[in-house]
């Protein structure tokens, strides 16, 4: 069993979403052959160096998995793309490129988190054009982390308030760029997440799944030799 996730956006803040994701990673991702997040795990990440106690509970989660010897990968997403290596070896994952290959039991699948497919979104794709420079990512390493935090928030606020003004088109995927992105990898599957909108497309000689985010409850993509499922994964309720 290969299982995917995507678009947690972990936070102190959200803690019925850390819980559900701890009960993932101690009862359901520890069976798994290999488990991938594609992105935006975090609500916002600012560095390797920020050792808070939260972020340390996430990584402890991974590591756990790892010793028991859970293949475990990452994809950087628009709000984790400062996760480095520092993290990685502590959590026992693997960094993969924005794009990748893999192998799921025989089927070529191209894994990406899914912001570039969004072409539409001009003012995005210019900042994340920007903050992928690894000058611009070697000066925000530079400050403080309270500034850092800081920075983020004010960020997140700002993209917020962006993207109730934007129109559903400019929001989800743009198919013409979906589709060059097929016939250049010459995959029968692309697996991605971002718009939170999950769903499984055909598209010419391939099949397109979305994964969905975290926000209301977990979505879980489950692959085994002989099936493929897009699962969703109710938050237990208060007592």
């Amino acid at each position: 069993m290969i299982l995917f996730i995507a678009d947690l956006h972990l936070s102190p803040e959200r803690p019925d979403i850390f819980e559900a994701f701890r009960r993932f990673m101690t009862t359901e991702a520890p069976k798994a052959e290999a488990l991938y997040v594609l992105g935006d795990l975090f609500e916002a990440w600012i560095g390797d160096d920020d050792n808070s106690t939260f972020n340390q509970a996430v990584i402890a989660l991974f590591k756990a998995n790892a010793d028991q010897g859970v293949a475990q990968f990452f994809v950087h997403g628009n709000r984790d793309f400062l996760i480095g290596k520092r993290f990685a070896k502590a959590a026992g994952m693997t960094l993969l490129p924005e794009t990748a290959v893999i192998d799921l039991y025989g089927t070529s699948a191209l894994v990406m988190h899914g912001d570039t497919l969004c072409t539409l979104d001009t003012d995005y794709q210019a900042f994340r054009k920007k903050s992928r420079s690894k000058f611009w990512q070697w000066r925000m390493q530079l400050l403080p982390l309270w500034l850092r935090r800081r920075i983020a928030r004010k960020a997140r606020a700002k993209s917020q308030a962006s993207n109730a003004m934007k129109s559903d088109a400019i929001m989800d995927v743009t198919p013409a760029e979906v589709d060059n992105v097929i016939a250049k990898y010459q995959v029968p599957l692309l697996i991605h997440g971002h718009t939170h909108r999950p769903n499984r497309h055909q598209h010419p000689g391939a099949e397109r799944i979305v994964l969905g985010d975290w926000y209301e409850q977990g979505s879980v993509l489950v692959v085994t030799p002989n099936s493929i499922s897009l699962e969703k994964r109710p938050f237990e309720k208060s007592a």
